[in-house]
């Protein structure tokens, strides 16, 4: 029997089986030691990464840059500043027009989830203050190299109560835009200058071109709405009637008047003539901005700003703008937009600025009129070369650069929503028929009611 046992378990078999053994065991070993050394290794990279990630500052930017073609300028700028900057990155995020942005702003606000960067118009700045929302920029902006280079006309847009809560964007105002050879057709050689020689015009300018019998050119493109856009353009005449919204240096609601102001009723009377004219067309509610009947033909004169200039020049069609007609005095609106920053962190809002910062520059400000037709706030911006050159192939720029001397601001008091409401309802309820008298009387007793 053990003779046959040896025969069954040779000793070299025996041998060779623990070696097989003893090999696996290692090469197990091996294998969990790699593994482990691979999993050390991963969590180590990844480790890195997280800490990569997290030094990276995210911020968003809430903006209504319209239209759509500016948008897009916009958006190859901020991808420019997040290429080149590692450790920020800025998120750009289109939140509607003014009057849609306002109810998003104070939710937001209220419920403590504010963007880092708003993007909106001056007058928005004291109800901000208001509400606490706002850092004060007083010291980051003495403190940049790019304060020399705004415009020192627009800072009266950035401070209120003796601090700077927020720095420009771009700025921008009023003319008269006008299809040259529908003035042409018209048998008109002379621009007019005045609201009564505008009035002629626009009745030369409405006509039945296929003689259908009915009118299918009106002579002008009224705004219809009580939204800010028909505010901020119809103040443009206000002002040129001789009103003003409150008198002297006064930041108070309160203080705005509008019953028995005469350069108000003068105002409203003069758009309202336009209509009893027949010479004059009002827009879709609340889109008194868009310029379908003014390329195609239908309307000849349209009220806008140089934010369409590069719109209106991607479509060949022809156009030009002369400054907005004066009654007692030359005036239009001051516009554009201002950047905001919100109480965050200190790590956001020292990004925020920085991109602010560079929102400000020359190259960025030249990149940005060049796109849009926005008027830069930089001066190095508008003395550049580009910048003359581009002046040259768009010379009704020249008319909104010289309009500025004369143009004026809206208040950026708390509650010039309010107001701002209160006016629009006035111009709309004169558009649609009741007199200038009864529209601002009602409209005073609704802020008296308000704010007294």
């Amino acid at each position: 029997m053990l003779t046959k046992f040896l025969h069954l378990v040779n000793p070299s078999t025996l041998f060779l089986n623990y070696v097989f053994n003893l090999t696996s065991r290692v090469k197990k070993f091996l294998f969990n030691k790699s593994l482990l050394l691979l999993l050390i290794v991963t969590l180590s990279l990844s480790g890195c990464q997280s800490t990569s990630q997290s030094q990276v500052t995210r911020i968003t930017l809430w903006q209504g840059v319209n239209p759509p073609p500016n948008r897009d300028v916009l958006q190859k700028l901020v991808d420019k500043f997040n290429q080149t900057h590692s450790d920020i990155q800025v998120e750009s995020l289109y939140v509607g027009q003014a009057d849609q942005q306002m109810p998003k702003i104070l939710s937001a606000v209220v419920g403590s989830a504010p963007p880092d960067l708003l993007w909106y118009n001056p007058t928005i700045a004291g109800q901000l203050v208001e509400l606490n929302a706002l850092i004060p920029l007083d010291e980051m902006l003495a403190n940049s190299s790019i304060k020399p280079e705004i415009d020192s006309a627009l800072f009266g847009s950035m401070e209120y109560n003796g601090k700077i809560w927020s720095v420009p964007f771009a700025t921008n105002n009023v003319g008269i835009f006008y299809r040259p050879s529908l003035f042409k057709a018209a048998g008109i050689t002379e621009l007019p200058k005045t609201w009564e020689e505008f009035r002629q015009v626009a009745k030369k300018l409405t006509r039945d071109t296929n003689g259908d019998g009915s009118i299918d050119q009106h002579g002008m493109f009224l705004p219809l709405g009580k939204g800010e856009f028909t505010v901020f353009t119809w103040l443009a005449f206000m002002w040129s009637g001789g009103g003003e919204l409150v008198s002297g240096d006064s930041q108070q609601a309160a203080a705005v008047k509008l019953a028995g102001n005469q350069g108000a009723e003068a105002a409203l009377q003069f758009w309202r003539d336009l209509i009893t004219d027949s010479s004059s067309v009002l827009s879709s509610p609340e889109r008194g901005y868009e310029t379908d009947a003014f390329l195609s033909g239908k309307v000849a004169m349209q009220i806008s700003g140089p934010w369409t200039l590069g719109q209106l020049k991607a479509t060949g069609v022809d156009f030009d703008v002369f400054p907005i007609p004066t009654s007692k005095r030359p005036a239009t609106s001051i516009g554009g937009e201002n950047l905001f920053i919100f109480k965050t962190t200190p790590e956001r809002e020292k990004a925020a600025f920085t991109f602010a910062e560079y929102a400000m520059s020359e190259k960025f400000q030249t990149e940005l009129a060049l796109g849009t037709g926005y008027l830069p706030i930089n001066l190095k911006s508008r003395e550049s070369i580009k910048y003359q050159e581009f002046i040259k192939e768009l010379p009704m720029l020249k008319v909104f650069l010289e309009q500025a001397k004369v143009g004026r601001s809206r208040p950026i008091f708390p509650g010039y929503n309010r107001v701002s409401d209160n006016i629009g309802r006035a111009v709309e309820a004169v558009l649609l028929g009741n007199s200038p008298q009864e529209a601002l009387k009602a409209s005073q007793q609704r802020l008296d009611l308000i704010f007294k």
